[in-house]
Parts: structure tokens; C-alpha cells; sequence
């Protein structure tokens, strides 16, 4: 009996695992730790080794570009169909900082394998997701006698997410029309669960900034002068406090302007994922939820924006009494963005927002640091439905949906190339992304393997007349 083509994927990545496995665990060797100075010649060694494994692959295009930080990798392989759709598929080579002393029970950069589980810094976040596409266009091209892929594939693997991306929008700006794409697809994120697969559809957007406000110019006694001239300290608590309203939304004017509210369908496909609020609030180490009114858990964290104080301080913080009225006072906010919020609106929103609520004799500042925008696929995007398709026939059963309430560079590339970001992980939470023992679960990321093996015949297949 001849195979069928999910069958050919899945016979040839079986004879192929082992040495996929050790190609992999070579690259987790290299500890490429971004943020710290110390490791910058492991960064440049994992952008040459990844730059030569993709040309092994059968990329005839493959680079190392410079930054103003560390290198990044690209890598291009055209259709032999000059219109086929175009992909880019962006992850980093980078990791978090690990040492056998932070409670990793082996060397965090020396592979194991224990079980069915593969421990090493970067094994999911992020070389495992980004190394599993090498395979898969293998596969994808055994299992149907191409020469080249059925899309236009690009790659595009940076050097400095764990750091931030400082130099990532220069990086994508500077490269702009080599990395032009249809679809950007972003391998750096993961599922509910193993046994939920699920798409991630939209991350929120990040804009953070600190607050200062001024009065006396030293701190003065409290006897002399309390009760007749403005304390910093006193109106950085009524900021604070006015933060929110009674329903816990934010009340700052303007600052739901445009964003996209949720769909009855989307609502309800939230609602069908198996959320275990009482486990949740153990993983989050709290005690109750809490909340902007009228919205569950998962659509607060995923789908709502948000105003958070992170940081708050004035006077004296020492043991013992000191009775001044500070000279100065401030506050660290941070706000969460869903798509349809602008960031400079919203910015001038918490300007005027504060400059109305700070009393005569009070001199304030209103800084912001870097931002990131939100990104939104909608659910009948062509695109998303080709991922939603190739994850089924992988793990053979229903792909639900969830998305993210951090941020990434996902956004930049969004924002930069006009192109819809689609997000394709397979990593579950019990990984332990920047923790002690990271680990990725083999079965799964072979199944990231053959997602993809199937992904681009999809999507050539069927986006070609919607684009």
C-alpha cells in the first residue's frame, strides 16, 4: 500500500529524528547568552553554526547581518513558482543567561535527554522552534517530490530578543525589501497544553513610563511647613489612586480609543479552552482575581488593555520615623495595548491625564521608554486558516485559539512589512522558559516539524487567490 502524504512526512521525520536531535543538541552547546558581554563571541559562533546548517539544509541564500548589537541570521529559498506566496519566518538564536548554580540539575549547556524531554537553555526558547523548520521543509519537500519549496521561504532569526531587540526596527528597516513577505510567521511562543494544541492569534502592546513630581526644593520639616504647601509624595497617591475606576477599567480619558473589542466568537472560543482558575492563581502566587468588570480571566490578560503601577516612591523609606514632606515623589506605570490603540494617543492621553490632576506648586515630567505595538490576525485570516489546517493533520484532533498578553518584536515586523503575523509554537508551560531545567518535549516538537511540513503546500495551495 503506498503511503499517503501524511504518512510520507511522518515515516521520512521518524528516520531523520535522531540526527535532527543531535544537530540540535550541538547548537544548544554554544552558549549564546546575549546579555552578558562575556558571551558576545558565543552570539557571533551561534549565527555562523545556524547560518551553516541552514545552507546544509538546501537554503541557497544564506547571510549573517550585522548590528549595532549582535548579529542576526537570514536565509532565503524561492518557489520554483514565481507566484507563490512569500514567508518569512522569524525566531532568535540568543538565550536567557543560565549557570549550573541557579538549580539546573546539569550543565545548562550540555543537552540531555531524560524521557521524552530534551533539557538544555534554549531547547524552547527559542532553538528548538526556530531549528525544527530545517526538518520540516526537508520533509515537506521528500514528501512531494519538490526541488524547492511550494512558497517563497525567507528566515530571519535575530541575535538580541533576549536582550530586549534593541537593534531589531533598525535591523528590519535597513533589510526592508530582502525580508518583504505575504505572511510573517513567528516560531517563538507555544500552546495551552499538550494535550490542547492551540494558534496564538495577537500579542498585546507595551508602553511603559515613570512620573516625577517636585515640590519643595529639599525635604522640609513637617511641623513648620505641613498642611500649607503641596506634597509630592500625598499627589503621587492620588495619581495613583485615580489610575482606575470603580469597574477597574482605566480612567484615563481617551485611552480605549480604537481598540478592537472582542467578537461574540472569539468570546466563546476563549471560553472553551480548559482554564483552571484556582491553578492559575497558584501559578500567578495570588490569592483572588481581579479586574476590569464584565470580562473573564483570560480575555483580561489576552484581549483588554491594561494600566499597572509597577514601582512607587517619595520620602522616607528608612527604619524609624523622619518627618518631612519629600521634595520628590514618583511612579513607574506600564501600559498593556490591544490592537486598534495607538501609542503616541495613547502617550498624550497619560500627559494631559496627569497634567490635569496635579495641583499648582507641583512640577512634574512624563517620561516614556521604548514601546511595542500590538498585533491582531483575524480568526478568518486565509493565512492563519492554512496554520490552523497544517496543525490539525499533525496532532490529528481540534486546534483551539488563545493569544498573548506580553510582547515581542512580532509587532515591529507587522508594522514594517504590512504583513499579517501568524504565530506557530509548540512549546507547553511546563518548559520553564528562562527557568532552571528548560526543556522542550520531543513528541512536540516533532510535531512543530510536521506542521510545517505541511504548512507551506497549504498555503501556497490555498492563499494564492485571497491574496
Amino acid at each position: 500500500m503506498s503511503e499517503t502524504p501524511d504518512s510520507a512526512v511522518r515515516t521520512y521525520i521518524e528516520k531523520h529524528r535522531a540526527a535532527f536531535l543531535d544537530h540540535l543538541s550541538e547548537w544548544l552547546r554554544i552558549p549564546s547568552v546575549s546579555a552578558q558581554p562575556d558571551h558576545a563571541g558565543d552570539v557571533r559562533r551561534s549565527a555562523d553554526w545556524l547560518a551553516a546548517a541552514l545552507k546544509e539544509t538546501g537554503f541557497p541564500v544564506t547571510e549573517v547581518w550585522e548590528t549595532a548589537g549582535a548579529p542576526a541570521v537570514f536565509a532565503e529559498w524561492p518557489s520554483d513558482d514565481p507566484d507563490a506566496p512569500t514567508v518569512l519566518v522569524y525566531g532568535h538564536h540568543d538565550v536567557q543567561p543560565a549557570a549550573r548554580e541557579d538549580g539546573w540539575d546539569t550543565d545548562p549547556f550540555e543537552p540531555v535527554v531524560r524521557g521524552n524531554r530534551l533539557h538544555a537553555r534554549g531547547a524552547a526558547d527559542d532553538k528548538g522552534q526556530v531549528f525544527f523548520h530545517t526538518l520540516g521543509v526537508r520533509a515537506h519537500l521528500a514528501a512531494t517530490g519538490r526541488t524547492a519549496p511550494a512558497v517563497h521561504l525567507k528566515l530571519l532569526v535575530e541575535g538580541e530578543e533576549e536582550s530586549g531587540s534593541p537593534n531589531f526596527r533598525a535591523l528590519i528597516e535597513a533589510h526592508k525589501d530582502r525580508i518583504a513577505a505575504d505572511a510573517v510567521i513567528v516560531s517563538d511562543t507555544g500552546m495551552w497544553s499538550e494535550d490542547t494544541p492551540t494558534v496564538c492569534t495577537g500579542m498585546r502592546g507595551l508602553a511603559e513610563c515613570e512620573i516625577v513630581l517636585h515640590g519643595p526644593d529639599q525635604d522640609i520639616h513637617s511641623g513648620s511647613f505641613g498642611g500649607a504647601v503641596p506634597n509630592p509624595a500625598t499627589e503621587v497617591a492620588r495619581l495613583v489612586a485615580a489610575l482606575h475606576d470603580d469597574h477597574g477599567r482605566v480612567a484615563i480619558p481617551g485611552f480605549y480609543e480604537g481598540i478592537t473589542e472582542l467578537t461574540d466568537r472569539e468570546r466563546a472560543l476563549f471560553a472553551e479552552l480548559p482554564f483552571d482558575e484556582g491553578r492559575w492563581l497558584h501559578t500567578a502566587k495570588s490569592h483572588a482575581t481581579h479586574g476590569e468588570a464584565g470580562h473573564t480571566t483570560l480575555e483580561r490578560i489576552w484581549a483588554r488593555p491594561t494600566a499597572e503601577v509597577n514601582g512607587i516612591g517619595g520620602g522616607y523609606q528608612g527604619v524609624g520615623s523622619k518627618t518631612i514632606i519629600p521634595s520628590s515623589a514618583l511612579v513607574k506605570l506600564s501600559f498593556r495595548l490591544v490592537a486598534g490603540q495607538d501609542l503616541a494617543h495613547v502617550e498624550q492621553a497619560v500627559r494631559t491625564w496627569a497634567a490635569d490632576r496635579i495641583p499648582a506648586g507641583i512640577r512634574h515630567t512624563v517620561t516614556f521608554g521604548g514601546a511595542t505595538r500590538p498585533c491582531l490576525t483575524p480568526l478568518d485570516h486565509p493565512a492563519l486558516q492554512s496554520v490552523v489546517r497544517a496543525m490539525g493533520r499533525a496532532f490529528e484532533q481540534k486546534i483551539r485559539f488563545t493569544r498573548e498578553g506580553g510582547s515581542g518584536p512580532a509587532a515591529d515586523l507587522q508594522d514594517v512589512l504590512g504583513a499579517p503575523v501568524l504565530f506557530l509554537g509548540i512549546s507547553v508551560p511546563s518548559d520553564g522558559w528562562h527557568a532552571p531545567n528548560e526543556k522542550v518535549e520531543i513528541d512536540l516538537l516533532l510535531k512543530g516539524v510536521e506542521t510545517t511540513a505541511h504548512l507551506w503546500g497549504d498555503l501556497a495551495e490555498n492563499w494564492r487567490d485571497a491574496r
